[in-house]
């Protein structure tokens, strides 16, 4: 980080589970990449996966989730948390801006105040959150029970 700020980039920084990577998630990705610089996405830990959404989750281990979003063309670096919530890498990395999805708006994005204190902006981007891995698994099973 510290070479691509020198080269004067900037340093978009986007979030999440990403348990079984859908179009929501590339659209989020590819609008966080679009606001310029560097993207690097935070990966929640298998253990934080399991507390925000519950037993049987994440489908995949945070290894291979990370390794797939390290294989798209706009993510420039990739690394794993096992917080609740990004405020530690944001207070590490002092991103330019913190990029969430449309499920939040700018005042409701938890980690705002970390991402002002540390002189960045919030943007909301991505298409609406008409995709959730919740819901595909949930429309999975109702289909395989049926």
């Amino acid at each position: 980080m510290a070479r691509w700020r020198r080269a004067g980039d900037s340093i978009t920084l986007a979030n999440g589970a990403f348990d079984l990577l859908h179009v929501g998630h590339v659209r989020y990705l590819s609008a966080a990449k679009a606001l310029g610089g560097r993207l690097i996405v935070a990966v929640n830990s298998d253990d934080s996966v399991r507390a925000l959404k519950g037993e049987g989750r994440p489908l995949m281990p945070a290894e291979e989730r990370a390794e797939i979003l390290a294989a798209l063309a706009g993510v420039d670096a990739v690394v794993i948390f096992p917080e609740p919530d990004v405020r530690a890498i944001i207070h590490e990395i002092r991103p330019d801006v913190h990029a969430k999805g449309t499920d939040y708006t700018a005042e409701t994005v938890p980690e705002r105040d970390e991402v002002m204190a540390s002189g960045g902006r919030v943007e909301i981007v991505g298409d609406p959150k008409d995709h959730s891995t919740t819901e595909m698994i949930r429309s999975r099973l109702g289909r395989t029970r049926s």
